[in-house]
């Protein structure tokens, strides 16, 4: 009975290791890799699974997350390990790992080479507030 158990455990984790939308695939082709600085001294590993199209090994410190995309409204990418509580959020200038189970950001300002040119030039360049006045657009 526990071979059988075993069996079926491990094809369930097989599949889901395999199983990606379109959708989900596109979104892993965005994620930023590699070795991501932070802030307080703190850096977070992304690497894509070669064997496994669309999952991720996201490391920070002694900690390891087993993450796939997940489609998002905002536009936002974001990786999940369901199991963990563990999720990845990567805006255009900065990214985080935060741990929903135990309420807590874990990394916060981490950002890759791409997300500091896009930080620097929003930082020159700030898109409008919505507590901004409205301008006047003259219409011809």
């Amino acid at each position: 009975m526990k071979k059988l158990l075993v069996s079926v455990f491990f094809s369930a984790v097989s599949f889901s290791l395999l199983a990606q939308t379109p959708a989900e695939l596109a979104i892993a082709q965005r994620v930023h890799q590699g070795r991501l600085p932070c802030e307080l001294g703190a850096f977070v590993t992304v690497k894509a699974d070669a064997k496994a199209p669309g999952h991720f090994d996201v490391h920070i410190a002694n900690q390891k997350y087993r993450m796939v995309p997940v489609e998002t409204t905002t536009g936002a990418i974001r990786l999940e390990d369901r199991q963990a509580g563990a999720v990845w959020l990567q805006l255009a200038n900065k990214s985080m790992l935060m741990n929903q189970k135990l309420g807590k950001r874990l990394a916060d300002a981490c950002v890759s080479p791409d997300q500091a040119i896009t930080a620097l030039a929003l930082s020159r360049n700030p898109p409008p507030s919505v507590l901004d006045a409205p301008t006047e657009v003259a219409i011809k």
